[in-house]
C-alpha cells in the first residue's frame, strides 16, 4: 500500500551529485542573413524619416524627428551590439555568396536568397516609397 519514505530510507537509494557537468553550447547570433540586409533596412528606415524631415521641414518638428532617427539608430544598433557579446562565438554572418548560395532555412523549409531578400526588404522599401508619395502630394497640394 503507502509506504512512508524517511531521509535515510531516500539518501540510501538516492544517487547524491554535488557538481553537474557543465555543457558549453555554442551560441549562434548571425540571423542567417548577410549584413548588407541589416544595413539596407535600416538605412531605408532613416530615408524615410529623413524624407519626411525635409518634405515638412518646419522648426517644430526638429525634436520629433530627431528623436524619431535616434530611436531608429538605438533599434538597429543594440541588435548588432548584441551579437558580439559573451559568451564567444566563432559565429559570423554569412557572405552574399554563401547566401545566395545556401539560403536560409525558416520555418516553412529552405528559401533561396531571393525569396528571402524579397521578404526582408518589402516592409522597408514600402514605407520609404510611403514617406516620398506623402511628402510629393503634400507638395503638390
Amino acid at each position: 500500500m503507502v509506504e512512508q519514505l524517511t531521509r535515510e530510507k531516500i539518501a540510501q537509494h538516492a544517487d547524491i551529485r554535488i557538481e553537474a557537468p557543465r555543457v558549453i553550447v555554442p551560441t549562434d547570433r548571425t540571423f542567417e542573413l548577410p549584413t548588407g540586409l541589416y544595413v539596407a533596412t535600416a538605412a531605408l528606415f532613416l530615408g524615410f524619416v529623413t524624407t519626411l524631415s525635409i518634405g515638412f521641414a518646419s522648426p517644430g518638428m526638429i525634436i520629433p524627428f530627431a528623436i524619431f532617427a535616434l530611436f531608429i539608430v538605438a533599434f538597429f544598433s543594440v541588435p548588432a551590439v548584441w551579437t558580439r557579446l559573451a559568451p564567444a562565438t566563432k559565429s559570423r554572418a554569412k557572405t552574399w555568396a554563401r547566401f545566395r548560395q545556401e539560403g536560409i532555412m525558416t520555418a516553412y523549409g529552405r528559401t533561396t536568397a531571393r525569396d528571402a531578400t524579397l521578404q526582408v526588404m518589402i516592409l522597408p522599401i514600402l514605407i520609404f516609397a510611403w514617406g516620398l508619395i506623402m511628402v510629393t502630394i503634400a507638395a503638390l497640394v
